[in-house]
């Protein structure tokens, strides 16, 4: 497990709006990838695997970990100071559907590997911008809050029992391996985010030793609200407890669309504020699935910074290495979110 680096990342954040990486799943398309390279060589042990495996992009950690470290350089090459683990579907609950749930935490262990391994390299060559891995910890494609059935407003699909013993498989994965920070992302139930966070506490707990936490939440679209009903400031509420070194927003509706919910994140927030949007909304006429350029990305990330809003920015699905670079030179010169205190919080409330 990585020392206890939040005073570092505190003081950082304070100075300078700090520049995550962008999507993994883009990058991995790029590559055109077999069933073959998700199966990896022999000492995989999947190669008798009675599951289809390709379109298991975590799974690719084990597989060919080549492809994701290659990614991982490209967005450090970039500019990223914060690079996330490829594992957004690396719990056991997800991993299910391939019949992998079994090799989670070492999938979760071998992730941040391979991306503590590049942030190293980077921070040795450059120690005046020393880079930082983010374990991640996605959704899962369970809902705890919502019915699957609309004929019975009452069934579930998980327990949040479920819940938290599967996310804290990926947590000790994480941890472990060397991440430097946990990111609870792309939250569109907050009860399945509770109980990431209930078991990122327990590890911490059990260990006796903490990392940074990070939570971001993802809008579902124009009503402002999360899938489970939540507002942004409500989500906010729904999670301070644990402290975030951020929060914020990310993927769903695009930088255009996600302004004003970032912007009552910023207001209500008594911590750093996260924000990396999608590449504008999905088109599946596009070659990469969505339109918006650098140039408009950037730009309206640069807005955000400008306004004040944000201390840690980034891209998520639909963005490139392309995309990272022209984010970061359009904050570089930008002076980060000044977080404000509890008190001033509660009093604009």
């Amino acid at each position: 497990m990585q020392p206890d680096r939040t005073a570092e990342l505190t003081r950082l954040l304070h100075a300078r709006i700090l520049v995550m990486d962008g999507a993994m799943g883009t990058m991995i398309q790029q590559h055109k990838l077999s069933e073959a390279d998700f199966r990896g060589v022999q000492s995989c042990g999947l190669h008798g695997h009675a599951h289809d495996l390709r379109g298991d992009n975590d799974l690719l950690v084990l597989t060919r970990p080549d492809v994701i470290r290659a990614i991982h350089n490209e967005y450090l090459e970039a500019g990223a100071d914060v690079i996330e683990t490829n594992t957004f579907s690396a719990t056991s609950i997800a991993q299910a559907d391939y019949g992998l749930e079994a090799r989670a935490r070492e999938i979760n262990f071998a992730a941040a590997r391979i991306a503590r391994e590049c942030c190293d390299a980077w921070t040795a060559r450059t120690p005046d911008k020393p880079r930082f891995v983010a374990g991640a910890l996605g959704p899962t494609n369970r809902t705890a809050s919502i019915s699957p059935d609309v004929n019975d407003p009452g069934a579930r699909n998980v327990t949040f029992d479920a819940l938290a013993v599967a996310y804290g498989e990926a947590v000790a994965g994480l941890a472990e391996g060397g991440a430097d920070l946990i990111l609870v992302e792309t939250v569109f139930d907050t009860l399945n985010a509770k109980a990431a966070l209930f078991a990122v506490e327990s590890y911490f707990d059990r260990v006796g030793r903490r990392l940074p936490v990070i939570v971001s939440g993802t809008i579902a679209d124009a009503s402002g609200r999360t899938l489970s009903g939540q507002t942004p400031e409500a989500f906010w509420n729904a999670v301070r407890h644990v402290r975030p070194l951020a929060v914020g927003l990310n993927c769903a509706l695009g930088a255009a669309l996600m302004r004003p919910y970032i912007e009552e994140i910023a207001r209500v927030a008594d911590t750093f504020v996260s924000c990396y949007p999608n590449a504008g909304l999905p088109n599946p006429m596009s070659d990469t699935g969505y339109d918006e350029t650098p140039a408009q990305t950037s730009r309206l990330i640069q807005d955000f910074a400008l306004s004040g809003f944000v201390n840690l920015v980034g891209g998520c699905c639909g963005t490139t290495p392309a995309h990272i670079r022209a984010i970061a030179e359009a904050v570089r010169s930008l002076p980060p979110r000044r977080v404000p205190t509890e008190e001033t919080t509660e009093a604009l409330a």
